[in-house]
């Protein structure tokens, strides 16, 4: 039952003053300044002396982002659970950023060809991040911080104090609603308390995390497991090897003749396979040509079959696809219902070096 409203010069007592009102604006800063008040102190924000390079910026500094808050995000370009962490990434920066949000990636390497300034700069372009990098190529900033996790973010108040952090993908509601409370205690304001909405595509596209059984596999064998090929692995040697008729879910093997180093397999010639029993929506695999300039043609198969509608976003319908940089590539989308399937990339060129295999 609905109650009458009285206008409110009725309902104070003649000769009271009415109180003041209280902007809808006000309220809301108000109540983040007080959830701001319940955050924990992790430790001061480290400086960013060990940075390479930076991008997009001019170096930046703890004391020179006094007064601003800050986000600062631990990233490197083929990490998947990265990249589908990226469209909040740029709605925050685009939606605070003149509401006194300072976003910071930091480049941290995982692979060796990640450490070369111009394919980090290519990714920057390539995956539009326009806010300011610190290029960490030595892992300088990653120890400063004792990080251990891409992704990685931190949240620190105008300060310089880090109040929140965020391992991994997720909780992106939560780490939106804490920059919103920071902002609000640095007395910040223009902004409501609404929250982002993305709209992903191809591998920036959340997990389905309720289908996938396939876990992040390597390539090398420093950290390479589950190999099907028989007789196993010949390290840094050239070596040809055959594919079992029958792999169970999650092995993988390679056909064709290759060099199985530390950190990646390497096709000596042209006609060599990969082949993994996954069960999941998506594939991807971090590969490129081992030389600058090259570009390897490769065709996808499913259970034996070409193309068709569960192609990635960088293999056509016909199943096929080149490789021209090194960098993530979404092989397989599948729709539906997602059972065990073998997957199969065929290289028609030689070259390439594949490094890791992850799901979605």
């Amino acid at each position: 039952m609905k109650t009458r409203q009285l206008p409110f010069a009725a309902t104070h007592l003649p000769g009271v003053p009415a109180p003041p009102e209280v902007s809808p604006d006000a309220e809301l800063l108000r109540r983040l300044k007080a959830r701001a008040a319940e955050l924990p102190i992790e430790g001061n924000l480290p400086a960013f002396t060990g940075a390479n390079a930076w991008l997009n910026s001019p170096p930046l500094t703890p004391a020179g982002l006094r007064g601003k808050v800050v986000a600062v995000d631990f990233w490197t370009f083929t990490c998947i659970n990265w990249l589908r962490t990226l469209p909040y990434l740029r709605a925050w920066a685009k939606k605070y950023g003149d509401k006194g949000l300072v976003l910071i990636g930091v480049h941290t390497p995982e692979f060796p060809f990640e450490r070369d300034i111009e394919n980090v700069r290519r990714a920057v372009r390539d995956l539009k991040v326009e806010y300011p990098i610190a290029v960490d190529s030595d892992h300088a900033v990653w120890n400063a911080f004792d990080n251990n996790y891409w992704p990685a973010l931190y949240l620190v108040d105008a300060q310089g104090v880090i109040r929140n952090h965020q391992y991994g993908e997720g909780a992106y509601e939560m780490s939106e609603m804490v920059i919103q409370q920071l902002l609000a205690e640095a007395g910040f304001s223009g902004f409501r308390d609404d929250l982002v909405s993305v709209d992903p595509q191809g591998p920036e596209v959340a997990a389905d995390w309720s289908s996938q059984e396939s876990p992040e596999t390597y390539l090398g064998y420093g950290r390479g497991d589950t190999f099907a090929s028989p007789d196993g692995v010949v390290p840094d040697a050239p070596h040809r090897y055959t594919s079992p008729t029958r792999l169970r879910l999650n092995d993988w093997a390679l056909a064709g003749n290759w060099t199985v180093t530390d950190g990646a397999a390497k096709l000596i010639d042209a006609g060599g396979r990969i082949a993994f029993r996954f069960h999941a929506r998506d594939v991807n695999l971090v590969m490129g040509p081992g030389k600058n300039g090259d570009t390897v043609r490769f065709r996808v198969f499913i259970d034996g079959k070409v193309g068709g509608a569960v192609h990635g976003s960088d293999v056509d319908a016909q199943g096929q696809g080149t490789t021209s940089e090194q960098r993530t590539y979404q092989l397989i989308r599948q729709s539906g219902e997602i059972d065990d399937r073998t997957f199969e990339i065929e290289f028609l060129d030689p070259g390439v070096e594949a490094y890791c295999f992850t799901f979605g």
